[in-house]
């Protein structure tokens, strides 16, 4: 394994990147942290981590950069909600593309040894495609965030050809656990639990039939964590395989919540995938990460969580 003393998370105040943090301090390497608190939070965030606040859309987020010289950067930072890219492309190719850009160069010309990029499967393959897919399936995205991050690929790839700066962009499926906020149409199991727990309508977009591929929180991590110790390069799926329609989690979370109230159903919305599931082989092979938290399994822990905070 190649030895990291120092690592940046970017995005590291929210969902996935303070999880990141935690994993990255218990393994004794020095954590620093920038997120511009958009929808991450400082009480997600581990104490024994070094936090700036601020934008990798700042320009002194380069020169940040430049002085720090981490070993190992994970960007997490990220316009994360598909129905806003929709609303707004130019803000998500601001933040996803053009913060990606200024990353990746910056990284090359400082001598960043690996660049672990959280990037996304659910929107990247198209809808017609066979499920579960696979790596082999061409990139497709028909949302403007779907096509910011593989932009944010493309360009990752180039800084490796071009600059040798090695990176591994993790395509995750819809990606759920504790600290989630209900921000962003990932976030479905957060706002079912979340508006469950607190008695208020629930709201099923179109017939409930759309299907997701739901991986748990520490699953993610162990990508990560695979990611930054093996000489790979290159785009991975991470996902569980299995689709799991909005009805059944409706009805999964209602059992798990007591809740008593119907789901109330809105009209579809448009732009969004009809279903969606990733094979995660090739990660297993080159990585030798395999999901091991079961959908139920980490539905009750979720729930847990936000009953305590509740």
């Amino acid at each position: 394994m190649p030895k990291y003393k120092t690592a940046l998370v970017t995005g590291g105040a929210g969902f996935i990147g303070s999880h990141l943090v935690d994993a990255l301090v218990r393994r004794r390497i020095k954590v620093y942290v920038v997120d511009d608190l958009s929808s991450g939070s400082l009480s997600n965030l581990n104490p024994n981590a070094h936090f700036t606040k601020l934008s990798i859309t700042n320009p002194q987020f380069t020169t940040y950069l430049r002085r720090l010289k981490p070993d190992v950067i994970f960007h997490c930072a990220a316009q994360i909600n598909v129905r806003h890219s929709i609303v707004d492309p130019p803000n998500d190719a601001q933040t996803n593309i053009m913060g990606t850009i200024a990353l990746a160069h910056t990284a090359a010309q400082i001598g960043v040894k690996k660049i672990i990029f959280s990037s996304t499967g659910g929107a990247m393959y198209p809808d017609q495609a066979r499920m579960p897919v696979s790596e082999r399936t061409p990139p497709q995205p028909s949302s403007p965030y779907g096509i910011s991050k593989r932009a944010a690929e493309m360009y990752l790839y180039h800084e490796y050809i071009v600059h040798g700066m090695p990176y591994v962009a993790l395509r995750y499926a819809n990606v759920y656990g504790p600290r989630q906020n209900a921000k962003g149409e990932a976030g479905v199991i957060t706002i079912f639990a979340s508006h469950m727990l607190e008695g208020k309508p629930v709201k099923i977009f179109g017939t409930g039939k759309q299907t997701r591929d739901y991986v748990y929180v520490e699953d993610i991590v162990k990508a990560n964590m695979l990611a930054m110790s093996r000489h790979v390069v290159g785009e991975f799926n991470i996902g569980t395989g299995k689709e799991t329609n909005v009805n059944a989690l409706f009805s999964k979370l209602t059992h798990l919540t007591g809740y008593q109230m119907p789901a109330r159903y809105e009209p579809f919305v448009s732009g969004e995938m009809m279903r969606s599931a990733l094979d995660a082989r090739l990660a297993k092979k080159t990585l030798g990460w395999a999901p091991l938290v079961s959908l139920d399994e980490g539905l009750k822990k979720t729930v847990a969580w936000f009953s305590k905070k509740a």
